[in-house]
């Protein structure tokens, strides 16, 4: 879309995406002020938001700039599909007169199935271009009235939150002088698969008063799906995974797990007073944290305190049609070490003192992710290739991988993935230049090396993960802002 002046097709003015980006963040700054405020407002009058024309300009500029832009619906339509014909006002304006008249209907997603690393596959529903400028939209409207409800102890699919952020709130809980112990970690089964549209719609409610946005998120949720073999399904329960309103509307309803748990922690476990009390008294004391549908209950207090806690979760969580999944939830000591959102967090005597630290490294299964993506990329099929690409590829998903585990004890894990990239890469050579008399070890370190063993071509060399730095995360606690979190004056100069 052009970025010139407000562009007027019939009686609208559209804006160019600036403004409109200006205009959308002013407007969600003041309902999330309002939810903030009033926490028991429920908001009328929001659909004239969904189809206004700079959340509309918004919307498409997030659909049309996400990764996923050139994957068409069972329309078969694309961004770019859109954008060479110059026909995006003319799709935004369509889009915003079905809205207006009420004839907006969403249709069926189409389903792709990805292969998940434990051999399962993944259910992905891609909704359609229209549906997914609308469901942006929404989310635009939504987000920042539930954001002034969430807990500051969920962190999966928030703005400016991350799993750094849930990682580094498991080690200060786990690290003296807190020494949470004990661990209940537990994943949500097929969440966004079974989740309840009435728990879903009953949650949204609380907040949402307009009749015309409650029933084009049920739309959504009653779309359907179209098959990989074209059949037509029913969607009675769950959120599509792909669509861009899942990942809120699945918040919006979990949100219930961290309610009940933080209701509990504020009115029995906030002060260090009560505490100590209910240490005394043999209870427990804990916090939960939850990333999505993945989550983990730290505990002070014995085994049986975290067992004790199972029920608990399964209570909270059948009003919402979901459930643990019994392979993925168990109790574990932190002395034992556990896996969360691809870290390993164990603690472990400092090696020459006998003080015990809590370490946070790579789990095993993302080690072998990156090694099994480096073997791919050096397998004997990719041998057509420059070596020079070859190693700027391999450059850029070694750093993009060890970026992620860059907060952590992470130095030895990035030079072992080095080592096997490395091997992987100097068989790769041997193989691709090896001619009629073969690549000598010496012959290949004088043509493909710089210095020492370290591979080099045309300019390109092999950096690998060791190029990024480790460095420690600061843990933000519960004051991590939204975006639309007044900012403090600044303090005054001199």
């Amino acid at each position: 879309m052009s970025e010139d002046a407000p562009v007027n097709i019939g009686a609208v003015s559209w804006p160019d995406p600036y403004t409109a980006g200006v205009m959308v963040r002013r407007m969600q700054t003041k309902l999330h002020l309002w939810a903030t405020q009033d926490t028991g407002r429920r908001f009328d009058d929001l659909f004239n938001l969904v189809y206004d024309p700079a959340f509309l300009v918004a919307a498409w500029e997030r659909v049309s700039t996400n990764k996923g832009a050139n994957t068409p619906g069972i329309d078969k339509v694309t961004a770019a599909g859109v954008e060479a014909r110059d026909g995006v006002l003319r799709l935004l304006g369509q889009i915003r007169e079905d809205l207006k008249t009420s004839s907006f209907r969403p249709v069926e997603v189409r389903r792709v199935l990805i292969p998940k690393s434990n051999g399962k596959l993944r259910k992905l529903g891609i909704p359609t271009l229209a549906d997914r400028v609308v469901q942006a939209s929404l989310k635009l409207v939504l987000e920042p009235i539930f954001e002034a409800d969430f807990k500051p102890c969920s962190y999966g699919f928030r703005p400016n939150r991350r799993a750094h952020d849930a990682i580094a709130e498991i080690h200060s809980l786990t690290s003296r002088p807190s020494n949470y112990h004990w661990v209940l970690e537990a994943d949500i089964k097929a969440c966004f698969d079974e989740i309840s549209h009435t728990a879903v719609m009953k949650r949204l409610r609380v907040r949402v008063k307009d009749k015309r946005v409650c029933a084009l998120v049920k739309a959504f949720l009653k779309s359907g799906v179209l098959t990989e073999l074209g059949d037509r399904e029913d969607t009675n329960t769950g959120t599509p995974q792909g669509g861009i309103l899942s990942p809120l509307l699945a918040n919006i309803a979990l949100s219930a797990l961290d309610d009940h748990f933080d209701q509990l922690w504020r009115q029995q476990m906030s002060t260090s007073y009560q505490r100590r009390k209910r240490s005394q008294s043999g209870m427990a004391n804990y916090k939960i944290i939850r990333y999505a549908d993945d989550f983990v209950i730290m505990v002070s207090g014995d085994r049986h305190h975290a067992e004790e806690l199972r029920e608990e979760v399964v209570a909270v969580l059948a009003p919402l049609g979901l459930r643990p999944a019994p392979e993925k939830t168990a109790v574990v000591h932190i002395d034992e070490g556990f896996d969360f959102l691809g870290f390993h967090i164990r603690r472990q005597r400092k090696r020459g003192t006998q003080k015990w630290y809590v370490y946070t490294k790579p789990s095993k299964r993302a080690i072998q992710s990156i090694k099994d993506k480096v073997s791919a990329k050096t397998y004997r099929s990719t041998r057509h290739q420059d070596l020079d690409k070859l190693i700027t590829s391999l450059n850029m998903s070694l750093a993009g991988w060890a970026n992620h585990f860059r907060h952590g004890v992470s130095k030895d894990t990035f030079s072992a993935v080095d080592n096997h990239a490395w091997h992987r890469l100097m068989r790769w050579i041997r193989a691709k230049y090896a001619g009629k008399t073969g690549l000598s070890i010496k012959q290949m370190r004088r043509r493909f090396c710089d210095v020492g063993w370290r591979f080099a071509h045309n300019g390109v060399v092999f950096t690998g993960a060791s190029s990024v730095k480790v460095t420690r995360y600061r843990y933000r606690g519960s004051n991590i802002p939204t975006p639309w979190t007044p900012k403090p004056p600044a303090a005054p100069s001199g």
